[in-house]
């Protein structure tokens, strides 16, 4: 104790007021000012403030947030985001329940229980296990690396529009693919790292025709329209060349059709989201300073074009695996990051509910292709279907978060 200053006012009989302040100690509090008002036989009224040292034990969680503890380990979780993620865990539990029961046919949830556990008749458990379970999986990986694609590319344009459909990524992706499959022996489509590579490419195009990753949001999107247009008139011009067995499959693919898929075709998807989606969420932390404004992104330590360069690479490679595994689906990067916002807040960057969302919308579209017509709809068609109307629900209504489409 290096300093101890006591100031008493008052008679013999107690103490009023009394004021100390103590520099150091071995107990790691650098200062401590305690107040005591009273006679001298009890304290009436303590009032504690501490500075550096241990940290207080004053409960200090925001309002709105919760605090997930297990053992030694403690999350903040703000408190829609959790509603978020209660709501749509159950939601997405059961759409693909549905997705499985789905069929011109039908199957019960008896003969699905049965066909999921091995336990039913040899027929349903390979309907299930052999072909839906695997479809819906590999579904359930795009819708989900198309959410959060569409959430990073929205959040770091500052603009509801800005998706992967629409800024160049799709296009590359599906034009690698089918020029892969145009010069083929066979015309299948195959090769799913195909998709990845396409993405990267357009993305550097529109990158560079735009003035780099750090350049306003809409001039990336307007100059992601314009290449995207122009690769995609390449696509149809390869197709067009091809014969028609050629033609027809790449085009089944380029719809967006989960068609055929097994468990080997989402495993490339499963694989990247392990090393994307964390990255993608400490992106979205970085993210929400944006939202602010440059200026004070900048101010609080913000490293603005490496931050964008950061989400634009994985937005890219998202979406590029996503395509080459799942083909081209619309509407699902521009959709989910909006439906979760809905429920997240303005004020959040919704990753982890984008992809939850991006999931459900699959697992949704899927099961209605199935049931809504006498032949089987792909994916990518309801998809497409739905998501005008949606769109023009987008433009129609002002953004919350920003204030503009």
């Amino acid at each position: 104790m290096k300093d101890v200053t006591p100031a008493v006012r008052g008679g013999s009989s107690g103490t009023k007021d009394v004021a100390q302040a103590v520099h150091g100690g071995s107990s790691g509090t650098k200062e401590v000012t305690p107040a005591v008002h009273g006679g001298s036989s009890g304290i009436k009224e303590v009032t504690p403030v501490v500075h550096g040292g241990s940290p207080c034990p004053t409960d200090v969680t925001p309002p709105d947030s919760v605090v997930l503890r297990t053992g030694t380990l403690s999350w903040l979780l703000p408190r829609r985001s959790a509603f978020a993620a209660v709501l749509l865990l159950p939601l997405l539990v059961l759409l693909i329940t549905l997705a499985v029961m789905a069929s011109s046919t039908g199957m019960s949830l008896s003969q699905t229980l049965s066909g999921i556990l091995g336990t039913g008749d040899a027929g349903t458990v390979m309907i299930v296990r052999d072909f839906r379970l695997p479809r819906i999986f590999t579904g359930l990986l795009v819708g989900a690396a198309l959410g959060i694609a569409g959430c990073l590319t929205q959040t770091l344009a500052g603009n509801r529009l800005a998706t992967p459909d629409l800024v160049g990524v799709n296009e590359g992706a599906t034009a690698a693919v089918v020029a892969a499959a145009a010069g083929s022996a066979t015309g299948m489509v195959g090769n799913w790292w195909l998709g990845p590579v396409g993405a990267v490419a357009a993305a550097v195009l529109v990158v560079l025709c735009a003035g780099g990753a750090g350049s306003a949001g809409y001039r990336l999107l307007v100059t992601g329209i314009g290449i995207s247009t122009f690769i995609g008139a390449v696509s149809d011009l390869i197709m067009s060349r091809e014969n028609d067995n050629t033609a027809g499959g790449v085009f089944l693919w380029a719809v967006g059709s989960l068609n055929g898929r097994d468990w080997d075709a989402g495993t490339p998807l499963a694989v990247a989201l392990l090393f994307l989606v964390p990255l993608s969420l400490a992106a979205g932390h970085r993210l929400q300073l944006l939202r602010f404004g440059d200026e004070v992104a900048s101010s609080l330590g913000v490293d603005l074009r490496r931050v964008r360069t950061v989400a634009l690479a994985l937005a890219v490679l998202l979406a590029g695996t996503a395509v080459g595994v799942g083909g081209p689906i619309a509407f699902v990067a521009l959709a989910a990051p909006i439906l979760a916002q809905r429920l997240t807040g303005p004020t959040r960057v919704p990753v982890t509910a984008s992809a939850l969302t991006g999931a459900a919308l699959i697992a949704a579209a899927d099961a209605i292709g199935r049931v809504a017509a006498p032949v089987e709809l792909p994916v990518g068609v309801v998809t497409s279907v739905l998501g005008g109307p949606f769109l023009l629900w987008v433009l129609l209504r002002p953004d919350p978060a920003a204030g503009k489409a």
